[in-house]
């Protein structure tokens, strides 16, 4: 796979600083990858069949074809990372800081 190099000003532009819109994008990707995870691990569990009897240790996991339909179409998905970066330059995010102190 090969990398893409983006540049930085475009993306300390979007950000007060380069530091700022590394954080800004780590924390979204980290979003993105969490949704991801469970949007498979659902469209899995829905194609696995119910098993009412314990499985033998001998026998050999089944594979099923849908399941690998499944897990190539989220690798055709572009990387949580490349999601972020794309938001950020669209101006798709918003962000803010965390209050320090609560005001009263």
């Amino acid at each position: 796979m090969p990398i893409k190099p983006i540049e930085i000003d475009k993306l300390s532009n979007k950000c007060e600083n380069i530091y700022e819109a590394i954080v800004v994008l780590l924390k979204r990707a980290r979003q993105i990858n969490e949704e991801m995870k469970v949007e498979f691990n659902q469209r899995v569990e829905m194609l696995q069949p119910k098993v009412f009897e314990p499985e033998e240790e001998t026998e050999q996991p089944q594979i099923n074809p849908d399941q690998i339909l499944v897990a190539q179409e989220f690798e055709k998905r572009p990387k949580p990372t490349e999601a972020a970066i794309e938001e950020l330059n669209k101006g798709l995010l918003t962000y803010r800081y965390k209050d320090e102190e609560p005001k009263l």
